[in-house]
């Protein structure tokens, strides 16, 4: 479905992120060729390339327009998407068919225009253009409209992966993750499943009380084996709406992984699931580094000390640095207010970020610590917990959704029932 009259970069805030309920998919290993006209479109499809979703296409950028592309695809087969550019002046609908005698079926074509008009989109469709974009474009433009072409606008938006990461071990990153996977189960009604990545030491197991046979250990290192049917066999069902892809927890094997060692298990996951939440460890590697800036929202959990607010500093740097078109990470304090010990307030750390804690998570080891040693959750201890209704607000924050209602019943409910009844 072509998207017409998109709206242009110069209409948008200069620096506004993207909606959080908008939800770009990755697109798979394809060939992506750009001609251009302009310097600026070049310059957005260059930035475009770097992005995290474009991260296995195939990006490569000439100038010249159409008549560089027909003149390209005279003697060498065509990309998987060619992305042209049309300055308005040029015959763009006789360039268009000229270039169809020399393009490969199935190649998908992307027109970057300047003319606004509904006669021009409907010539369009009828060549088979795939999408045409308004200019001038920015990155993420180029990158909606690349992605979208390998994703059914009518299907059910799948896939969100959602990253939380410990600014420092110990703080609760774990406990945290799993709480706020349950509240986007049960509060906001999505399928999800929570990826325990620490296969030495995890606790997903533990604190879902789950004991699975298999887990995702047995999809890392076999990578030809992962499909739908082989991940599904591996999840352990925590509740109706929360799935669990267990990590070992043993020492009888080095958990020694390349960079790209999860990217099979995380595209899989993308394909069926609606919200995947990856409980990453405190350690820094190639894989760690990938999956967080692979994910679609990340969550840093620090608790209220100098060298974890050092380390979410770094880490938020590094990540908009890595995601420029994506909205920055998400943090939260955890542990805070343990009785005589020197803490920095959430307005210093909040200062020093340049952004405000989503929430600020009280040190409460009694009812933490028995969650933890039952196997349960802090709703499943204690319905009425304030934690609860902060891992709420993190689990709408990271997903775009707000909670689902619950029907009220009113005063008349119980005669109404008993009538029925009779």
């Amino acid at each position: 479905m072509i998207n017409y009259a998109r709206q242009s970069q110069e209409e948008q805030p200069e620096a506004a992120p993207p909606p959080v309920e908008e939800h770009i998919a990755p697109a798979p290993r394809v060939s992506v060729q750009a001609f251009c006209e302009t310097v600026e479109t070049a310059a957005a499809v260059q930035s475009a390339g770097e992005d995290r979703r474009l991260g296995k296409a195939h990006l490569k950028i000439q100038m010249g327009g159409m008549a560089a592309a027909i003149e390209a695809y005279r003697s060498a087969p065509t990309p998987n998407v060619i992305v042209l550019e049309s300055d308005g002046r040029n015959d763009l609908l006789g360039g268009l068919d000229h270039l169809a005698t020399v393009c490969d079926a199935g190649t998908r074509v992307v027109v970057i225009g300047r003319i606004n008009d509904v006669t021009l989109y409907r010539e369009l469709v009828r060549r088979g253009v795939s999408d045409y974009v308004l200019a001038p474009v920015g990155a993420i433009d180029v990158v909606r409209s690349i992605c979208n072409l390998f994703s059914a606008p009518e299907a059910k938006a799948v896939g969100r992966i959602i990253a939380v990461v410990g600014a420092k071990g110990g703080v609760g990153a774990s406990t945290i993750s799993h709480n706020v996977a349950w509240a986007i189960a049960r509060d906001l009604a999505m399928d999800a499943v929570v990826a325990d990545l620490d296969l030495a030491f995890g606790t997903a197991g533990l604190d879902y009380n789950q004991d699975p046979p298999q887990g995702i250990a047995d999809a890392v290192f076999s990578p030809d084996r992962v499909d739908t049917a082989f991940i599904d066999r591996l999840l352990s069902k925590c509740t109706d709406h929360l799935s669990l892809l267990a990590a070992p927890a043993t020492l009888d094997r080095v958990y020694d992984f390349g960079t790209d060692a999860f990217d099979s298990v995380f595209d899989t996951l993308r394909a069926t699931m609606p919200c995947i939440v990856l409980d990453i460890p405190h350690q820094w590697s190639g894989w760690t580094k990938r999956a967080l800036i692979g994910a679609d929202d990340i969550l840093i959990v620090a608790a209220p000390d100098l060298a974890n607010l050092r380390n979410t500093k770094n880490l938020f740097d590094l990540l908009k640095a890595s995601r420029p078109n994506d909205r920055p990470p998400l943090y939260c304090l955890n542990q805070v207010g343990v009785p005589k010990r020197p803490e920095i307030a959430a307005a210093e750390f909040a200062k020093a970020i340049e952004s405000q804690p989503v929430v600020s998570i009280p040190f409460e080891p009694q009812i933490f610590g028995s969650a933890a040693n039952n196997g349960q959750m802090i709703a499943e201890i204690s319905a009425n917990h304030k934690s609860i209704e902060m891992f709420l607000q993190i689990a709408q924050r990271l997903t775009g959704r707000s909670e689902t209602k619950k029907q009220k019943s009113s005063l008349l409910s119980p005669l109404i029932e008993k009538l029925r009844g009779k």
